[in-house]
């Protein structure tokens, strides 16, 4: 069994990913507990990373002098932090805001809706929980990439314990065209982080991202 050290392991994503290696033994992982500001073991085979901004860059130095596999799916990440994740050459590293292969394919739809629907007016709205620190979210953002939109034409709202809900609508005189994502659970990014991280086990030295791991994945398909 890979010893998987969950980072962020008080967090809402770290108790899910823990409960679900301990529910699903054919990944291969065993979850290894670990709070953000704490010494890092010296034993582990992987590092999750759902904490802060800080956590993240502590636990990318602790895989770093291991020489094992990093990945991350906490935002709001200091430029200059993303930056040396970019550069990475030694670790297999993985960055995403969002890390659901769903939610990528969703954004690769509203990116093709863009062009499709050239000259309507673009609408992102993004719900999610009140504990939610950052605003718009990183996956609101990775939308408003996708169609040119300014982060600060991103609209947002905190609602109780809403896991996340993104919307983008196309406006014009005539009609309006909504796509939505909603993720019911936290089980949607728990068990594809999980997925990720067996396949990024398996990689060479380098930064990797969501449109990695589709490539791959819609390879498998092919098969």
């Amino acid at each position: 069994m890979n010893k998987a050290l969950i980072n962020g392991a008080d967090g809402k994503m770290g108790r899910a990913l823990i409960r679900l290696i301990k529910e699903r033994p054919e990944l291969g992982l065993q979850a290894v507990a670990h709070e953000s500001g704490t010494p890092f073991p010296e034993d582990f085979d992987v590092i999750i990373d759902f904490s802060s901004p800080q956590g993240a860059q502590e636990a990318f130095a602790a895989a770093k002098h291991k020489h094992k596999p990093f990945l991350t799916g906490t935002t709001n990440l200091p430029e200059t932090f993303l930056f040396q994740l970019q550069q990475e050459e030694k670790i297999p590293a993985f960055f995403a805001p969002n890390v659901s292969l769903s939610v990528y394919f969703f954004t690769e739809l509203v990116r093709q809706a863009a062009k499709m629907y050239a000259g309507y007016d673009i609408k992102l709205h993004e719900i999610h929980h009140i504990h939610k620190k950052d605003a718009p979210s990183g996956t609101a953002k990775k939308l408003a990439d996708a169609v040119n939109l300014p982060y600060d034409k991103v609209t947002y709202e905190r609602i109780g314990e809403t896991v996340g809900t993104h919307i983008a609508a196309f406006d014009s005189p005539f009609d309006e065209i909504t796509l939505a994502h909603k993720a019911v659970n936290r089980d949607l990014f728990a068990a594809s982080a999980l997925e990720i991280t067996v396949w990024l086990m398996k990689r060479a030295g380098g930064f990797y991202t969501m449109s990695d791991y589709a490539k791959f994945k819609l390879k498998e398909k092919k098969k």
